[in-house]
């Protein structure tokens, strides 16, 4: 049971804060906004015993508040300017955050934290095992979904993951399955291209599911879970590039990135992957 620190009470922020309150798998959420944190974890809080969850929320104006957090989540602002932390005000917020809470891993749980995390680690100097964005996990699940109605199944059947950067994805069908099977022998091609297509058009996911995505992740991290999560690092010499962000599959650990997981790629989504970096 850990405390987890949410900076942002936007859409993102409160999905996320309710998702993680719902699981009931941290001990303490805290939602820190300069308007209306404690308001929106109080709304949240009183939707317990209508959702028979009893976890503790907080709100605060006061980022210090993340002193002690095990997990802090980077998500969107309810204050002006309202949306997720970018630029110069992310990058700021960052620097902040990072020495408060010296050890927790910070999730960038918006969709365009590319460029954030990769500041973060060439300008602030911060490890890039502390930090991992959770949006591509929204988008595999809506691949996952899609690829489901098509084959008749349910979505629980389905074994997909995606790789890419923050505006191109992959999804390895050479390594998908679909009730035990390789998807490439239960769907035929074209509709596995179509999905691909329509995959492609779903991104961003929409702020309910990166709020749900976020914290699957953030609970992944407090729990040092075995499970292997598809999320935005910080590449370290994998595929041959060095402080560019890209989707991959990882294992996480309480302190962050613990194993980046390369899948196995047929030629084309190698080409596909190398094409979607820029390489």
């Amino acid at each position: 049971m850990s405390t987890v620190a949410i900076i942002g009470a936007g859409e993102i922020g409160a999905a996320c804060a309710r998702a993680l309150a719902a699981a009931e798998r941290v001990r303490r959420i805290i939602l820190i906004d300069e308007v209306a944190a404690a308001g929106k974890a109080l709304d949240i809080q009183q939707s317990g015993p209508i959702d028979l969850f009893d976890a503790r929320l907080e709100g605060t104006a006061d980022l210090a508040a993340a002193i002690h957090a095990d997990v802090c989540v980077i998500a969107d602002r309810m204050s002006a300017p309202a949306g997720e932390w970018t630029g110069d005000a992310g990058l700021a917020l960052v620097a902040r955050l990072a020495p408060l809470a010296s050890r927790a891993p910070l999730v960038f749980a918006g969709p365009h934290a590319a460029t954030l995390m990769e500041q973060a680690v060439t300008e602030l100097h911060i490890p890039r095992a502390r930090l991992l964005g959770s949006a591509p996990a929204g988008l595999a699940s809506a691949a996952r979904a899609l690829t489901a109605l098509d084959a008749g199944c349910s979505a629980t059947d389905v074994a997909l993951g995606l790789v890419g950067s923050g505006t191109a994805f992959v999804i390895p069908w050479s390594q998908a399955s679909i009730a035990g099977f390789g998807a490439s022998t239960v769907l035929p091609q074209a509709a596995l291209a179509r999905i691909e297509a329509r995959v492609a058009r779903l991104w961003p996911p929409g702020p309910e599911t990166l709020g749900v995505a976020a914290a699957r992740l953030v609970e992944g991290v407090a729990q040092s879970s075995r499970r292997t999560f598809t999320a935005f690092v910080v590449l370290d010499g994998e595929l041959g590039v060095r402080g560019r962000v890209a989707a991959l599959p990882v294992l996480v650990s309480g302190r962050g990135l613990a194993e980046v997981r390369l899948p196995p790629l047929s030629g084309r989504e190698q080409v596909q992957l190398e094409s979607a970096l820029g390489r």
